[in-house]
């Protein structure tokens, strides 16, 4: 449960989208044609998961099978057991979670986390929150599996079956892992585990819930008994409480079928009834709760207002048109939120709502706002009052027939992408089907039920779900301040404000904007190729237009409803003076708030309602770039924000939020003069296109909005990679170890090694493939010597940085290899010991082979699902044309890169790690 607001973007450019003249692909011919159902609203809705194999075995298992193709030659696996942390007596809190992590450690056929072994082994990787999780009411496992071998779905159902009924739960075994768990608890002790905590805690205040958080005690992670976490494994996990999931690229499911019964049904179920697992009511409340909470760690101020109501279940069609309901509700009560944020003096920064499922009984309405500080008092005000201004006035029919055109856009999108869904998508479906009771109808039917029914949904009927955001409807409004400013009583008097506002009907209604139709009002003139070139290495095709901009795009059927495109060009903040900079780097983001496409961002949402289209941009430190993600039938739509992007221009203007005046050393006519003049001339730019596109329907859009950006007549020259000016970089001469300490609220301690790296220029091309090699390597081998090994770590991440000098052609790339794990602070010396002795073996003697193979297997793999992706298309075509490789000739730069990652076998590997390694070395011993 996330209760605190992210930072939010415009949903404008960057959400669901947009105006326009309509020309475009023929989106979702078979979605238009879909034929409406005739349903009576008590009609029932199918009980049993459509599209699966589903059923129960003797013993009391649920499994459910299904095939689906994507990702190619793999499996989603899960096992799910009604058990959370609620049932947890006092002295077993945390023990459910323990449990879970014991399930990797050590079964009756495998010892020592030889299950996470078999895992990498295979390619599926192990990781923090990658396989396991455990909530308050249940707990999950799962798995993401190659099948493309004999044998391997086999061996992957059976650790599904022995976390069923074999976890060994042995006092050494235990013991290994406290140190894991205590990490994990460790890490969530920050502000903003304390802020949620606290919350989680007042909203179930009178219930079992408030006090079983599944991370438990600290007392009881270092001191429970094993023979504790036994009894509590026997106790709760019984086969009929738990299923088996299968979802992937099977051709025969009743052969998946005879193996979870080959693993799962010759164990017996229970020689006594297994207890029932209880309920535990959540009470209600009329009266408001309050809270004021002061955490010093907090970013920024924040409010967050909390409507408990019963779960409900959606049991037939009159429940499924009012969950349509409650989600256009919370869509439009969303819509204007941001409006609101985007006023001058706006009282937050940001403003969502939402329905949280949080436990079994219960959901809540959730809207959380960030504020500045001493701002919390009249941000509550504002939101109060927006749902009460909903209570009285209720929406307007244009802000129903937007959030119509939202949900309907994403339904078809949905749909078209039917046959293309992830296996993990499915899974999770019937995942929701198990624990919830929640209706699997088919993504055809759902179709043909929201078609249906989204037309009639009146604005009545949305406006009705502001009667459950009331704060007499088991209310729980808190406040968070770095710094004391608001009291109780404040909170109280506003509430009573509001309160009598809207019993006096005091509350003007919502005032619209006017919204322009058009993005572009007028046409441009289409541009021409004056230059095309097949690629078939790469299956794609690359044109230079008549302005000079560089096009190349590539078909791919793997997504039906997804087009998605980057554009770069070379030149950035590296090359501005030092005085220039501040207010440069500030350009990005007083264009977003202002509007980079020649309207401000609470119009343009509005102008992209109904369609699917969005665009971004980024000024780095050498190169600029715009990027967008649209449905192929929207791809008019987000060719013309590019256009807008390149012919309209950003200005400073008075009723943005953004407070300029506190930026004291920006200059905002500066920033946006820098901003404009950044994405002003289309010969400097290539553009990379990706996906389900048809040319003879996208090559006159392209021509007529990228071709027709007017070329720009005294530009200079476009920078090239080798003319950048570098930003200045060095190694240190020395080893550096420097502890850096921060008064903290609870002890907290983030552990950095980095290891200076140079890529000669003459080796480069060969030896970059050998660096994600290595930083898997350290990875794996590290998280085995402190996690399984010590016990003393949850995680550790190892990164690599190679943007240490100018993209030139010529000279060495410089960067790093950076190691990255938390731990108790009074550790963190030995831990760092531990791993330079790590690295140091691995100098001495190098990798193993089964190292080896390992992390080759786990690459290739990852490489497998890749060529799925239309992003990693879009990544390998772009990092080809920005390779110091490339000349002109971007099928021969492709190929010569394919050929240097096939280069790598176990020899390589297992040469270049040693090789690398005692390169690190030379330069920190």
């Amino acid at each position: 449960m996330d209760l605190l607001p992210p930072p939010t973007d415009a949903p404008a450019a960057g959400g669901p989208g947009a105006g326009g003249s309509g020309r475009g692909l023929r989106r979702g011919v078979g979605f238009r044609s879909l034929k409406l159902v005739s349903v009576a609203m008590d009609e029932p809705l199918p009980a049993d998961p459509v599209g699966a194999t589903y059923g129960r075995l003797a013993n009391g298992l649920t499994y459910y099978v299904r095939s689906n193709p994507k990702p190619r030659m793999r499996a989603a696996l899960s096992l799910a057991v009604k058990v959370g942390s609620v049932v947890e007596e006092e002295d077993e809190r945390g023990v459910a979670h323990i449990v879970e992590h014991l399930a990797f450690s050590a079964t009756s056929r495998y010892t020592n986390h030889d299950i996470v072994k078999f895992l990498e082994s295979i390619g599926a990787e192990f990781g923090a929150c990658q396989n396991a999780l455990t909530s308050s009411d249940e707990t999950i496992y799962e798995l993401l599996v190659p099948v493309d071998k004999p044998g391997l779905l086999s061996q992957a159902i059976s650790v599904l079956a022995e976390f069923s009924s074999e976890v060994r739960v042995s006092a050494e075994d235990l013991e290994k892992e406290r140190g894991a768990v205590l990490e994990e608890y460790r890490g969530g002790r920050n502000a903003t585990g304390r802020m949620q905590d606290s919350h989680w805690a007042l909203l179930f205040e009178g219930s079992k819930y408030a006090e079983r958080l599944p991370i438990g005690t600290e007392k009881v992670i270092r001191t429970v008994p094993h023979e504790t976490v036994k009894r509590f494994y026997r106790k709760w996990y019984h086969l009929s409480n738990m299923a088996v999931f299968a979802v992937g690229d099977f051709p025969d499911t009743q052969a998946v079928v005879e193996l979870i019964k080959e693993h799962f049904g010759q164990k017996a179920p229970a020689p006594l009834p297994p207890p029932v697992i209880p309920e535990f009511p959540v009470p209600s409340h009329e009266e408001p709760r309050f809270s004021c909470f002061v955490e010093s760690e907090a970013a920024g101020s924040a409010v967050v207002i909390s409507c408990k109501m019963p779960a409900g279940e959606i049991k037939t069609v009159k429940d499924y048109k009012d969950s349509l309901a409650e989600s256009m509700f919370h869509c439009a009560l969303n819509q204007r939120l941001f409006k609101i944020s985007r006023r001058k003096d706006p009282p937050y920064f940001s403003c969502s709502s939402a329905a949280d499922a949080l436990v079994r009984p219960v959901k809540a309405y959730i809207m959380t706002s960030s504020c500045r500080e001493r701002g919390t008092v009249e941000a509550l005000e504002s939101m109060l009052l927006e749902v009460a201004r909903i209570r009285l006035h209720g929406f307007s029919d244009r802000e129903i027939s937007i959030v119509r055109a939202l949900m309907m856009s994403e339904m078809e999108s949905a749909y078209l992408e039917r046959d293309q869904m992830q296996s993990t998508s499915l899974r999770d479906e019937f995942l929701q089907h198990f624990l919830r009771e929640e209706p699997v109808v088919g993504i055809e039917y759902e179709a043909q039920l929201q078609k249906t029914l989204l037309p009639h949904i009146s604005s009545a009927e949305v406006a009705k779900f502001a009667e459950y955001f009331s704060t007499a409807s088991s209310c729980v409004i808190k406040i968070v301040e770095p710094r004391a400013h608001a009291s109780l009583e404040d909170l109280k008097a506003v509430v009573l404000k509001v309160n009598s506002l809207e019993e006096e009907k005091s509350i003007p209604p919502w005032d619209e904007e006017k919204i322009p139709e058009e993005i572009v009002a007028e046409a441009p003139e289409p541009g021409s190729i004056i230059d095309e070139v097949e690629h078939p290495g790469i299956g794609a095709t690359e044109m230079i237009l008549s302005n000079g901009m560089r096009i190349c795009y590539k078909y791919t059927d793997f997504l039906d409803d997804q087009v998605i495109f980057t554009g770069f060009a070379y030149g950035g903040l590296s090359e501005l003076s030092e005085a220039e900079y501040t207010s440069c780097s500030m350009g990005s983001t007083i264009a977003g708030e202002i509007g980079t496409f020649g309207y401000r961002p609470s119009v343009l949402m509005d102008m992209l309602a109904g369609k699917r289209a969005e665009v971004g941009t980024k000024v780095g430190a050498y190169m600029r770039t715009f990027s967008g993600d649209c449905s192929p039938s929207d791809l008019e739509t987000a060719l013309q924000l590019v256009y807008q992007l390149f012919t309209t221009n950003v200005e400073p203007r008075e009723e943005e939020p953004i407070r300029i005046s506190d930026l004291k050393k920006v200059d905002p006519i500066r920033a946006c003069e820098y901003f404009n003049n950044c994405f002003k001339d289309p010969s400097a730019f290539t553009v990379v296109i990706v996906g389900k596109i048809d040319p003879a329907i996208s090559l006159p859009l392209i021509l007529q909005y990228l071709g027709g950006i007017p070329r720009v007549e005294d530009a200079a020259q476009p920078l090239s990679r080798d003319d950048l000016r570098g930003l200045p970089f060095k190694f240190p001469e020395s080893i550096v170890r420097e502890v850096v300490r921060s008064p903290m609220v609870e002890a907290q301690c983030f552990v950095q090694l980095a290891f200076p790296v140079v890529l000669k220029n003459t080796m480069m091309t060969e030896d970059i493939h050998y660096v994600g090699f290595l930083s898997k390597l350290l990875e794996t081998k590290i998280m085995q010597v402190l996690r399984f090994k010590y016990g003393q770590i949850y995680s550790v991440n190892v990164a690599v940085f190679l943007g240490g000098n100018k993209p030139s052609r010529t000279g060495d790339v410089r960067g790093d290899i950076s190691v990255n794990f938390s731990c108790d602070p009074e550790i963190s010396s030995k831990l760092v010991d531990f791993v330079l002795e790590e690295i140091s073996y691995l100098q001495a003697e190098g990798p193993s082979e089964e190292d080896v193979l390992t992390i080759l297997e786990i690459e290739q793999r990852a490489h497998e699902n890749g060529l799925q992706e239309n992003y990693f298309w879009l990544d390998r075509i772009l990092r080809s044309y920005q390779s110091r490789l490339f000349s002109g000739d971007i099928g021969s730069t492709f190929a010569f890169q394919e050929e240097g990652r096939m280069k790598k076998s176990i020899h390589r590997g297992y040469s270049y790690a040693k090789v690398i390694l005692l390169g690190v070395s030379e330069v920190n011993a």
